[in-house]
């Protein structure tokens, strides 16, 4: 059973609207990325308990903390970012959540070997902070970072050999690498992969589009997994209206196509989701 998670933010930036939208949707999960244009970890702890209170409003829980951990230069200062991840960390458990999404470091274009060393010592820093926590830190591909292309993603991933780090499989950041999802990257990382970010792409003109229309190979994936017995989280980020660098808009109703378009697809291939 897949159980559909999502962006919220890329419906409104207002808390009410963005789990009213959910809620209407059927979606009973929310990935936390921003609210009140305010990124998750920098809302203050009377806004948190705001949060908190929606969702038990609209009895919505937390699929993962969609942190902007890792999305800084390799030669940025590390212990201001370390310190927000402690923030990270405290959130997750106050939300009930398990995952934190993250990323392995912006590098120099075309260089990003050179920076394995000091990617990877920061990467085991993060997991050292996360121990004795009950998380699981989730890297995600995302153009520009050294985990970007399928070779890297699995070398960060099986060097670090940490069960509190597998990834998010984001399907169009590959496809603006270059990349085939499914036939090229998911044979290199599968063991890895226990969350997924639903967005699709064209190779031609990186174009994002829903999900089944694109290049993003999104059955082949879904199909396989479901094979497999895969239990997850399908997160929406349509990025459908903007695409951004921290994070994306689609809108009510974009976001709703999204959903629907998705929920095409699992019918298409008899897959159940919640």
């Amino acid at each position: 059973m897949f159980t559909l998670s999502g962006f919220a933010d890329e419906i409104s930036p207002d808390l009410e609207t963005q789990f009213q939208v959910l809620k209407d949707l059927g979606l009973r999960y929310v990935e936390l990325r921003s609210v009140w244009d305010q990124n998750i970890l920098s809302i203050d702890d009377a806004g948190i308990a705001k949060i908190q209170d929606a969702l038990q409003k609209y009895d919505i829980r937390v699929s993962a903390i969609g942190s902007p951990i890792g999305k800084i230069k390799i030669d940025d200062p590390f212990e201001p970012h370390l310190r927000a991840f402690r923030r990270a960390l405290e959130l997750a458990e106050r939300l009930g959540c398990r995952y934190i999404r993250l990323f392995s470091f912006y590098v120099p274009e075309g260089e990003a070997d050179a920076y394995r060393g000091q990617v990877m010592e920061r990467m085991r820093a993060l997991l050292e902070e996360a121990r004795g926590h009950d998380v699981v830190l989730l890297h995600e591909n995302e153009r520009h970072i050294y985990g970007d292309i399928p070779r890297r993603c699995r070398d960060l991933l099986q060097t670090l050999d940490s069960p509190q780090l597998r990834m998010t499989f984001d399907p169009a950041n590959f496809i603006m690498c270059g990349v085939r999802p499914y036939s090229e990257a998911y044979p290199l990382v599968q063991e890895y992969v226990e969350y997924l970010h639903i967005k699709d792409g064209l190779l031609d003109d990186k174009r994002i589009v829903p999900a089944g229309q694109g290049d993003g190979e999104i059955r082949p994936l879904l199909r396989d997994l479901n094979a497999r017995g895969w239990k997850g989280f399908l997160s929406l980020e349509p990025h459908l209206s903007q695409a951004g660098e921290f994070r994306g808009f689609s809108g009510p109703e974009l976001f709703g196509v999204a959903v629907n378009a998705l929920r095409v697809v699992l019918q298409e291939l008899d897959i159940q989701a919640d």
